[in-house]
């Protein structure tokens, strides 16, 4: 009887699992203009650049690079949440629309998230290990985020 029960039970798991996979996420990245980006709003080092698109640009940005998880749900619920949430909160592609004082913030913020390991998420970092900052990567955003506030 036991084993009855858990063979319904996995076969209506499987066809759930089957079933959600024809819920599909947009991955449409929206077109960007240039007149709107981090870069037309303030300087950014090559160096920088770099290491925003390795560890920032997939959340933070419309250039995101969708990976091969991102075909299965609900994994793909999950990442789809996390990129629009982290392009609602900064979002490099739109940053020079931002207010300045909110430019200001989200330039300091940068600092602050990667000094306390917060940002990149670190279930971001379990697939994605080259978007591990050191903390050579780590100094050279900070030092960036505080040259880019003196100036403003």
């Amino acid at each position: 009887m036991l084993i009855k029960i858990l063979k319904i039970l996995l076969a209506v798991v499987v066809v759930a699992f089957i079933g959600i996979q024809f819920v599909r996420i947009d991955k449409t990245n929206p077109a960007i203009n240039p007149n709107e980006t981090l870069e037309s709003a303030v300087a950014v080092p090559p160096e920088v650049s770099a290491i925003l698109q390795r560890s920032c640009n997939d959340c933070h940005s419309h250039n995101t690079v969708y990976p091969w998880y991102s075909n299965i749900a609900p994994m793909s619920w999950m990442l789809k949440s996390h990129i629009d949430d982290g392009r609602k909160d900064l979002n490099f592609s739109i940053f020079n629309t931002y207010a300045d004082n909110r430019k200001s913030k989200k330039i300091e913020k940068i600092c602050d998230e990667v000094q306390s390991r917060e940002m990149p998420l670190p279930s971001y970092l379990w697939i994605h290990r080259d978007a591990v900052m050191s903390d050579a990567d780590i100094k050279t955003l900070c030092d960036w985020t505080k040259a880019v506030g003196e100036k403003q």
